[in-house]
């Protein structure tokens, strides 16, 4: 029996749908469907319910879906176990973070990790909060970073960091309300022209509900323009637009410049953690287990230069 043809067919019968699973193997639609056309022949079964909307397993599908999930467990966890023996990390690791961490926070660790384990293959993309729960639980990558812990009872939510958010504003063109201020009030933030991520954001999350739980209405700020990158929403601060609130280890550059000046929100501790997710019941790569420990190695240390004080 084919184990690449097994985990297809795995695949497939969890998603119960032919097009996702192509995209999770980077197969095309019909290679997929020839696979599992490969099993059904050599069992001599049809292991699926085919209608033009959707497929379903068939009674001798899900039985051999079952075994298929122990089959595969058992392969990776001996694969797992000889590399352990062996002594040898090696393979593919696929990460998906948020912006705040892809950009500020990871790349500090991904040289380290990459000269202590030469052998694995890292690729890293940016998505949003909901795109990496998402991607995470389709398997599509191995781990995500995110900025805001998300409900998933098939996922492991782990806070690996504590993070502040803050008010920035332009030191040029520095708002009249603000000026001579060390911090804000609730009342001075909601006059405010906002600068904010699009919604999906871990930061935004953050914030709103934060003021939801101070009794204060997100609804209410004076939202005047959404940016899905923090590069144009500090350009666009810098340049006097309006304020914003975001993550303090993401301008420590423009701080140290004098570009930007932060405040903090009297009586609100905008405060929160990054996490790392990862799929529950899913036997850990020994490259993504590595990764892991790196990661929570790397951060346990409060003195370090990159950590957020």
């Amino acid at each position: 029996m084919n184990l690449d043809h097994l985990r297809v067919f795995y695949t497939a019968g969890t998603k119960k749908n032919f097009s996702e699973t192509a995209k999770v193997h980077h197969l095309s639609q019909p290679s997929v469907s020839s696979q599992i056309r490969q099993l059904e022949d050599r069992f001599g079964v049809r292991l699926f319910e085919r209608t033009t909307k959707k497929i379903e397993l068939t009674e001798s599908g899900e039985l051999l879906h079952q075994y298929a999930k122990m089959i595969i467990d058992m392969v990776d966890k001996a694969e797992k176990d000889v590399a352990l023996l062996s002594n040898s990390i090696y393979g593919e690791l696929s990460i998906g973070a948020s912006l705040t961490i892809g950009e500020n926070l990871l790349p500090f660790i991904l040289g380290k990790f990459k000269r202590d384990f030469p052998r694995v293959h890292l690729l890293m993309k940016i998505y949003n909060s909901k795109q990496i729960i998402d991607k995470v639980y389709d398997e599509e990558i191995d781990l995500g970073f995110i900025e805001a812990p998300m409900s998933n009872k098939q996922l492991i939510c782990k806070p690996f960091l504590e993070d502040e958010l803050v008010v920035i504003t332009s030191t040029q063109f520095e708002h009249p309300s603000l000026q001579g201020k060390e911090q804000l009030s609730s009342e001075d933030l909601f006059t405010l022209p906002i600068i904010l991520r699009e919604k999906g954001s871990g930061t935004r999350q953050v914030m709103e509900e934060t003021l939801i739980k101070n009794n204060l209405d997100p609804e209410q700020l004076r939202v005047i323009l959404e940016l899905e990158n923090t590069e144009s929403i500090k350009a666009t601060v810098q340049s006097g637009m309006g304020v914003s609130i975001m993550s303090q280890s993401a301008i420590e550059k423009e701080l140290k410049l004098g570009l930007l000046k932060k405040y903090r929100i009297a009586g609100i501790h905008l405060r929160r953690h990054f996490y790392v997710v990862q799929r529950k019941n899913k036997v850990m790569s020994l490259p993504t287990e590595a990764f892991v420990d790196f990661t929570f190695n790397e951060f346990s240390d409060a003195d370090k230069t990159y950590m957020i004080t």
